[in-house]
């Protein structure tokens, strides 16, 4: 079943997810605030998110949101507002230790400590994250229902070549997404100085913000 619209697919499919935006973002404050664990599990619970769009997407229960505009209105508000919560909630990281870490350096020639690991609790909540900023996003459901349906031809195997683009769409997520992880956990020698960590936590909780502020605005 891979014929040149899978392998077309493939293609712009991959330019979309290597775009950087909300799931990125949460991905890089992820990491910044309790390591490459809890990065990865914000990837997974990204990926699950589109992964439950992917399904209603394919049995058609998604059609709700998009012939619903009351229904898409109400559910792209809640994800406006849990974007602009996250973004917030960094932001308030940065002031309330801000006194804490601004004279947090290590003496000369001492190694800096590992990363930030984080709890038990505090990982799983990444993956939380991740889930809930793609299951509030309707967006990702008329992605899934007008954007597929253009790779698939008219004999195809409708549900079976929709589930295998949502699948090639989500395997790309997860490697991108992994890579972006690992890359911000190795650069953690510039990274790992409490005043430097939550700047840049702080930097992504504005795009955050942005991000739902611009979601909440736009119009359908």
């Amino acid at each position: 079943m891979l014929d040149q619209q899978v392998l077309a697919f493939i293609g712009v499919a991959a330019l979309l997810t290597i775009i950087p935006g909300a799931d990125t973002m949460l991905v890089l404050r992820s990491v910044l605030a309790h390591g490459r664990r809890a990065g990865i599990l914000t990837t997974f619970g990204i990926v699950s998110g589109l992964l439950v769009h992917a399904t209603l997407s394919a049995l058609g229960l998604s059609l709700i949101l998009v012939r619903s505009a009351q229904v898409f209105h109400l559910v792209k508000l809640a994800g406006a507002a849990y974007l602009v919560f996250l973004g917030l909630g960094s932001i308030w990281a940065l002031i309330r230790h801000g006194n804490d870490v601004a004279n947090d350096e290590a003496p000369p020639g001492e190694a800096f400590p590992e990363g930030p690991t984080g709890s038990r609790p505090e990982v799983w909540r990444s993956f939380v994250e991740g889930l809930l900023n793609n299951l509030l996003n309707p967006k990702v459901a008329i992605f899934y229902l007008a954007f597929l349906p253009q790779f698939i031809s008219p004999g195809d195997p409708v549900l079976a070549k929709s589930i295998l683009l949502a699948f090639l769409h989500l395997l790309m997520g997860i490697v991108w997404l992994s890579l972006v992880a690992v890359s911000v956990e190795r650069m953690r020698g510039l990274l790992i100085r409490p005043l430097n960590r939550r700047r840049l936590e702080a930097v992504a909780g504005v795009i955050l913000i942005g991000l739902g502020l611009r979601l909440a605005l736009e119009r359908e």
